[in-house]
C-alpha cells in the first residue's frame, strides 16, 4: 500500500520577516490620512497653529469678537478741513507776505504759512478776525463759517486736482501734465460756488449779479 507524499508548508514563523520595500505608516499627517490626526473642520484650522485657534474654536461658546458691543462707525465720506481765520490772514497781508489785490487761494496760505503742510480735504476759512480786514478781498476755499460767507468762493477740488493745487512742481518732476478741473459729485453742487482752477488762479471769478446781490444782503445783515 503506497503513502501519500507529505504536505511541507512554505510559511513558517520563524520565517517572518518585515518588509524592506515599504515604510512604517504614519496615521494623521495630512489632509487624507485617516488615524489620530484631526478630523473635519478643526483639521483645517489645526494647521494655522494652536495659538490662532485656541483665539476662534471656544466649544461652542460665543467669539469674544461677537461678544464686544459696537459704539460708532467711520464714515468713508467725510472730509477733514485745516481751520485758518480771518485775523491771520490780515495780519499776513499787514506784513506784506500776502498780496490783497490778488486772489488768495488755498495755495497762498500754504506758502505764506498761514496754514500747516500737512493738508489733508483742504482749508475751511472762519470768520474770527474779520473786522481786522478793512479792504475787500477775495479768497477760495473748500469751505467757510457763517461769518465768512460774504468774502469767500467755496471751490471744489478732487484729490488729484488738490494735489495739482499745492505742489504742481511735482507733476512737472514726472514730466506729466496738471489735469483737468473735476466736477464736484451730485451731493456736493449745492455746497460750491464753483469748480476749482488749475493751475491756481490770480485773478477772482467775476461774481454773478445774483452773487453780488446776495453778498451785499449778508454784509448788510
Amino acid at each position: 500500500m503506497s503513502s501519500s507524499p507529505a504536505t511541507v508548508s512554505l510559511l513558517r514563523l520563524n520565517d517572518l520577516r518585515d518588509n524592506e520595500g515599504r515604510g512604517r505608516r504614519r496615521s494623521g499627517r495630512g489632509g487624507g490620512s485617516v488615524g489620530e490626526g484631526e478630523n473635519g473642520r478643526e483639521r483645517a484650522q489645526g494647521a494655522e497653529g494652536e495659538g490662532d485657534r485656541e483665539v476662534r474654536l471656544r466649544g461652542g461658546q460665543t467669539p469674544l469678537r461677537r461678544r464686544l458691543p459696537r459704539r460708532g462707525f467711520k464714515n468713508p465720506f467725510s472730509l477733514t478741513f485745516q481751520p485758518v481765520g480771518l485775523g491771520k490772514i490780515a495780519k499776513l497781508i499787514n506784513a506784506g507776505e500776502i498780496d490783497s489785490s490778488e486772489l488768495i487761494t488755498m495755495k497762498t496760505l500754504k506758502d505764506t504759512g498761514a496754514i500747516g503742510k500737512q493738508i489733508k480735504d483742504g482749508v475751511r476759512l472762519m470768520g474770527r478776525g474779520a473786522e481786522d480786514i478793512k479792504w475787500p478781498i477775495h479768497l477760495e476755499g473748500k469751505s467757510s463759517s457763517r461769518s465768512s460767507r460774504w468774502s469767500v468762493r467755496k471751490v471744489y477740488y478732487n484729490k488729484l486736482g488738490f494735489r495739482a493745487l499745492l505742489k504742481p512742481e511735482w507733476f512737472a518732476k514726472k514730466g506729466r501734465l496738471l489735469p483737468k478741473a473735476a466736477r464736484p459729485p451730485p451731493k456736493q453742487r449745492d455746497k460750491v460756488d464753483s469748480i476749482g482752477r488749475l493751475p491756481a488762479p490770480t485773478k477772482p471769478i467775476p461774481l454773478t449779479p445774483e452773487e453780488k446781490e446776495a453778498a451785499a444782503a449778508k454784509v448788510a445783515a
